[in-house]
């Protein structure tokens, strides 16, 4: 009986290992004829290449940052799953995400690539994780029984539903699709970690368009389950890109495919603040419009896309990223804002990527996992406004 029972453990144990394997293809699929975010995307077919798989924790390890100061604010995407791939300098970001809910590791006695369902051991960093669950095929991955096993074992993360389920290439899902979809998700996590918070996905960026699209995920909640949509982290993304379904850009969202266009942003628009900032109070004024103003609010992807050949040198792209920092560290309204953060409209954000083919313009690090000159400029920053005390 005992072999027996042994026997079911590791029979359920499987299941629910089975369960929590991701779909990866966004990291490792070619993206021709599907993605079309920058015009040079189109026809481009350029494999994702892996860094030299370095596993090593800097010569200058940092602790966590305190809430509210410049580092915790400051994030990273990783689209090869792992932080320790990288030779970070000091300071550097507090935390960051890679589109899954573990990441990927290599074993160093074969050299084969795995999936591990638990963060890296990235303390030595000082740069926390937030798991994101997909939307595939209408449906949370993982899935719910897989989501309260994760929940139960890391209690009190900041979890993030879908990636751009405005965006036919990620989540691609109808509002009212993304509205089940995500309380199944935050039903599970919350059934076993009621500290865990919750953010929702980021949409692309924020145009009458996109808040269309929220606006029917918000109704489409209240009709299927009879209550307010419960969302403890407001979140975005906050690209300047073309809304056309027929040309470059993110294309107009599932479930509205009557039209052909949204707004019609140029090549040359893709780094003006001012539609950043602009994007952000759109954001900000709907929130308030919902009773949400006292939530805080995240963007959990922005960045250069455009590569160098149309206009976008590095030089530029440090521009960028200085002037944006400056504008969400800054960018306070006493009727938008997040009171508990002295009425700031943005409390956190994530710089878009560590380093990825198909859009190097933002690249913090080489293939080699060196630090490039992008990197190099956010580390100076950090360290410009390492004394600011949190929530000044």
């Amino acid at each position: 009986m005992m072999v027996l029972a042994l026997l079911l453990v590791f029979f359920l144990l499987m299941i629910v290992a089975a369960a929590i394997q991701p779909d990866t293809r966004f990291l490792r699929e070619g993206f021709a004829g599907n993605e079309s975010l920058v015009p040079l995307a189109k026809d481009a077919e350029r494999p994702l290449a892996r860094a030299n798989l370095r596993r090593e924790i800097p010569a200058e390890p940092q602790s966590a940052p305190r809430p509210y100061s410049l580092r915790w604010r400051v994030g990273v995407g990783v689209p090869d799953a792992d932080p320790l791939y990288f030779r970070w300098p000091a300071p550097r970001p507090g935390w960051f995400l890679n589109w899954q809910v573990g990441h990927q590791a290599v074993d160093a006695s074969t050299g084969q690539n795995r999936f591990q369902m638990d963060a890296p051991a990235a303390s030595g960093l000082g740069m926390t994780f937030s798991p994101m669950v997909r939307i595939r095929e209408g449906r949370p991955s993982p899935d719910q029984p897989a989501l309260r096993v994760l929940a139960a074992r890391h209690p009190g993360r900041i979890w993030l539903i879908g990636n751009e389920p405005d965006v036919r290439w990620q989540d691609n899902v109808t509002p009212e699709e993304y509205a089940w979809a995500y309380h199944q998700a935050y039903s599970a996590i919350k059934s076993v970690d009621a500290d865990a918070q919750i953010a929702i996905a980021g949409l692309s960026q924020i145009t009458p368009l996109r808040l269309a699209y929220l606006e029917r995920v918000w109704d489409s909640y209240q009709e299927q389950f009879g209550q307010q949509m419960p969302v403890d982290i407001w979140n975005m993304h906050a690209f300047v890109l073309r809304e056309d379904a027929e040309d470059w850009g993110v294309g107009v969202p599932p479930g509205f495919e009557g039209l052909t266009h949204g707004l019609l942003w140029d090549v040359e628009d893709h780094d003006d603040l001012v539609l950043v900032e602009n994007q952000v109070r759109l954001m900000r004024t709907w929130m308030a419009q919902h009773g949400q103003r006292q939530k805080p609010l995240y963007i959990s992807e922005y960045g250069i896309l455009m590569p160098p050949e149309f206009g976008f040198p590095p030089a530029r792209v440090i521009r960028f990223l200085v002037g944006s920092f400056d504008l969400f560290r800054t960018l306070r309204d006493p009727t938008l804002g997040y009171s508990a953060d002295d009425d700031r409209l943005v409390q956190r954000w994530v710089w878009f990527s560590t380093r990825y083919d198909l859009y190097p313009a933002g690249n913090l690090f080489t293939d080699a996992g060196e630090p490039t000159p992008v990197m190099r400029s956010m580390s100076g920053y950090l360290r410009s406004y390492a004394d600011e005390e949190p929530g000044k």
